[in-house]
């Protein structure tokens, strides 16, 4: 069958399309390594299939299983055109053709995993945003109160901490627009811009009788992930997500540990990964190696041998200085991907007791593929392994100590989720044996009534005790 040219050149599109951003994504995107996602809910609104006549049907029959001849893709390629000619000349309103081929390279990705998907332009922006962990903007945690956006706290060394801007301050107004009526996103986007732009506040300060003007410069702001709090003797370190900031926030956060305890180490660690949905699989490496002197972290193993990597851990200063420091792990259903990954090497190395319950089960890597001014496509490109060769894909880590929290009677029974089980379309491949019931994602806000964390802190200063802490190695 001889192909149009308009469709011949559609099907070369389609066919070259995936070649050749993997060898742009190494250079343009802002980290080498894969991004392991946070898990995207299923569409529920897709529409059933209607099938042409039985006569004018082209490519497969549902029973073919054998591997696709180049005449074969071509035919589905034309039958693809097909439908795309009708749709311009046919459908009740002209359609916007961009839009068209942008939902049906959607619609091919989307059919392959939940994680696999298109991203238009800006979305791939804010992608590489979220990996980053870093944006154009002021340096204000805020939230929303009364109406007006109230300063938490302004972030050192940020455009806003030195304008001189102050927790609980009120901002009225952005560019001389009242905020009354938007939401906290808005807010936040508005503020939000290119480096070296400029943004009027008025801001209302308790004890001061006139609006206070401040005219700002957006400058790299580095998002905070990690954050930690003494509980006694024991430090807990929460880690929200695996951002490029998260290695460098361990590191700040141990530091300071130490500097603000003269030195002296702390009784022991908790790392706080419950609902941490995940994030670049480097800083989930380097996460890992904090804790680990030696032996592999992380496998991956792909279709082809460039997905296929194996990371080590490696002795440096700073697992030196932590060696003999006690180390427990939270989790629950909300730890996805990149919390899975450093969960599983620290559990299979015996260097961390896992307390709290099941962990999510996203056991495969995406690379995040740059297509240019087209945006890009997140891809998934291999299942990973922990050390101990075990893919925990649709299973989760279990802890080495299950602690359920008290969950209030009004989340009960909506606060477990399956995971990555439960989602359609899971490509499945893993060692372990499939969830099959849920894994509670609810955390207090009380740390007083937070059990699991109560029990961590209990286990390390010694007033509780369990065979599986301290962890024993092998041997």
């Amino acid at each position: 069958m001889r192909l149009t040219l308009s469709r011949a050149a559609l099907a070369a599109l389609l066919l070259l399309t995936p070649a050749v951003p993997f060898a742009v994504a190494q250079d343009q995107t802002p980290s080498s390594e894969p991004s392991i996602e946070a898990p995207a809910p299923a569409d529920p609104s897709a529409e059933p299939s209607v099938e042409p006549p039985a006569d004018e049907q082209v490519g497969p029959k549902p029973d073919d299983k054998h591997p696709r001849t180049a005449e074969e893709i071509y035919q589905d390629l034309d039958f693809f055109g097909q439908v795309f000619d009708r749709i311009r000349s046919e459908y009740v309103d002209a359609p916007d053709e961009q839009a068209l081929i942008r939902a049906a390279i959607q619609g091919m990705l989307t059919s392959l995993d939940p994680h696999s998907g298109y991203l238009d332009p800006a979305e791939f922006d804010q992608t590489q945003e979220d990996t980053s962990g870093q944006f154009g903007g002021l340096g204000i945690e805020v939230t929303m109160e009364q109406g007006v956006i109230k300063v938490i706290s302004p972030i050192d060394d940020t455009p806003a901490q030195r304008a001189g801007i102050l927790a609980n301050d009120y901002i009225v107004e952005l560019d001389g627009k009242s905020v009354q009526g938007i939401s906290i996103d808005e807010a936040v986007g508005k503020m939000k811009g290119t480096v070296g732009s400029k943004i009027k506040l008025t801001v209302v300060r308790e004890g001061a009788t006139d609006p206070l003007y401040f005219e700002l410069t957006r400058d790299v702001i580095a998002q905070r992930v990690v954050r930690y709090t003494m509980e006694g003797d024991v430090a807990v370190l929460r880690l929200a997500r695996f951002t490029e900031q998260a290695y460098p926030g361990i590191q700040k956060a141990i530091k300071d540990i130490y500097e603000e305890r003269k030195g002296v180490a702390p009784k022991g660690i908790i790392l706080d990964l419950r609902n941490n949905p995940g994030g670049l699989v480097d800083q989930a490496v380097y996460v890992s190696d904090a804790f680990l002197k030696q032996g592999s972290v992380v496998l991956t193993r792909g279709r082809n041998d460039a997905e296929s990597t194996r990371y080590d851990a490696r002795p440096d200063d700073l697992d030196a200085k932590l060696a003999d420091v006690p180390l427990v792990v939270l989790i629950n259903g909300g730890s996805a991907s990149a919390a899975e990954i450093v969960a599983g090497a620290l559990q299979d190395h015996r260097r961390a007791t896992l307390i709290g319950t099941r962990s999510f089960g996203k056991g495969t890597v995406q690379s995040i593929i740059h297509l240019g001014a087209n945006g890009g496509v997140r891809l998934t490109t291999a299942r990973y392994y922990t050390p101990n060769n075990r893919s925990i894909q649709a299973a989760g880590i279990q802890p080495d100590i299950a602690i359920a929290e008290d969950v209030p009677p009004e989340l009960q029974g909506r606060d477990e989720i399956l995971g990555e089980a439960g989602l359609s379309g899971q490509i499945g491949g893993g060692t372990e044996q499939q969830a099959t019931t849920g894994s509670s994602v609810y955390v207090p806000a009380d740390k007083s009534k937070d059990n699991q964390l109560q029990y961590a802190i209990r286990l390390i200063e010694g007033t509780e005790t369990n065979a599986a802490y301290p962890p024993k190695a092998d041997g």
